[in-house]
């Protein structure tokens, strides 16, 4: 395991996070630091606590209390109300340090190779998520959208991730919350969120080759001009209905022979799909002299021996699209897909319950609990990647749920020196070796 890269080292990081929190309260009597909230917080959603009062009675105990101590250096735990008062005036931004740090230490210790795909790009996934609505709880950062005649707030944010193709686990990078911002009269919208997270990540994610994953609502002029601005890449879905020119431009060609055709074969885990795959370079992106000229690839996928069509997808680039680069850029441009399926499917629905109403406070807490929230999802991303131990037991117990039930159980019976003893001792209870 990288040193800088083990759970205490990712703790300390958060300490420091926590510690740098400004002070908001003008009074002298302060029990509770708001590090101490912040921590009572982000635990919750490390455990899988199923609420923070389940885990506040466990904190509170007296293993509780020193497992807080020595698995993350807190020592006092709110109360419920407590916690969100605290954190409810903090911005959500002021807890975003880690996830460039944790990128820069993954990247140093040679974990970015795996996520190196086509072109030895480094793939990102952009996709949209919303967390707990509601039709009467809302606040000045809540984003609202209209059903009928009922109007829906909710806090919708961009969660960006490392993707490659085949890669079961995703990398969580800093958010972007989609909320009004200050000076404008506009109400916020996903493309300005996601323009707003690459002009300030550009210069990060470099000096690899990057290649931007979005969806069809996002393969426009604006943005994929303002990436190729920022040396970025880009791989999106088109679809007809929204992309009439580019379609137009290519059926004109394909009368003329101007469009390439090409069949493959892919291994899908069970049998070889048939790809039909047709691709054309340097076609308009939108009517118009200025139109961006862009590269199309499109892919029919049908079963080999039904004929059936599996799926059907088009894709706009910058990549030069040719017979040997054809194939992965669309497996690129699926990957994808993972932001919805290893991302936003495991916080809504595998213990992080990111959809669940944890508390809405009056100002930021609804979005910096999801910040915490996210950053738990990556520390455990973090330990699976890099510690041999942690694998061998979410390898051995199965079910993720067994893992954190697990983990809660020990945490209120016994104490641990450190998160290593914890592994350890789990391991030798399952008759394993600790290595």
């Amino acid at each position: 395991m990288s040193t800088d890269l083990s759970h205490a080292k990712l703790t300390a990081l958060l300490a420091t996070t926590f510690a740098a929190l400004p002070e908001h309260r003008r009074g002298q009597n302060c029990v509770y630091t708001l590090a101490d909230a912040a921590w009572a917080a982000f635990t919750v959603f490390f455990t899988q606590a199923r609420s923070f009062l389940a885990r506040r009675r466990d904190a509170r105990r007296s293993n509780g209390r020193a497992n807080a101590t020595t698995l993350w250096g807190a020592h006092q735990t709110p109360s419920d109300p407590q916690t969100r008062n605290l954190l409810d005036p903090l911005a959500s931004e002021r807890f975003y340090a880690p996830f460039a740090i944790i990128l820069q230490r993954l990247k140093a210790g040679g974990y970015w190779q795996a996520y190196q795909a086509f072109a030895n790009n480094l793939l990102v996934g952009l996709d949209g998520v919303q967390s707990f609505a509601s039709t009467t709880i809302h606040c000045p950062h809540w984003s609202p959208s209209t059903h009928g005649d009922q109007v829906h707030y909710s806090h919708a944010a961009r969660l960006p991730v490392l993707v490659a193709p085949g890669n079961p686990q995703v990398i969580s990078l800093e958010p972007e919350f989609i909320t009004p911002q200050d000076g404008s009269a506009k109400q916020d919208c996903e493309q300005q969120a996601i323009k707003r997270w690459i002009v300030r990540h550009a210069t990060a994610l470099q000096p690899c080759e990057v290649t931007i994953l979005a969806d069809d609502l996002h393969c426009q002029q604006p943005l994929c001009a303002l990436l190729r601005e920022h040396h970025l890449n880009f791989i999106m879905t088109c679809k007809p209905d929204s992309h009439k020119t580019l379609y137009e431009e290519g059926a004109l060609l394909e009368k003329i022979g101007g469009v390439s055709h090409i069949t493959l074969r892919h291994w899908n885990g069970s049998f070889y799909e048939q790809w039909q795959c047709r691709y054309v370079n340097q076609v308009p992106l939108r009517e118009g002299r200025d139109a961006l000229q862009i590269n199309f690839c499109e892919v029919t996928i049908t079963h080999p021996q039904t004929n059936e069509v599996l799926s059907h997808n088009g894709f706009g680039t910058n990549h030069t699209i040719t017979a040997d680069t054809v194939k992965p850029i669309i497996q690129a441009g699926r990957a994808r897909w993972k932001t919805e399926n290893e991302n936003h499917n495991t916080l809504k629905n595998h213990g992080y319950h990111l959809e669940h109403n944890y508390g809405h406070g009056q100002q930021h807490l609804a979005t910096v609990l999801i910040v915490l929230n996210v950053l738990a999802f990556l520390f455990h991303t973090v330990m699976d990647l890099t510690s041999e131990k942690y694998r061998q037991l979410r390898q051995e117990l199965g079910a993720h749920i067994t893992f954190f039930d697990d983990i809660r159980t020990l945490m209120r019976y016994f104490q641990f020196a450190s998160w290593e003893d914890l592994l350890d001792r789990m391991l030798m209870g399952l008759g394993l070796s600790p290595g």
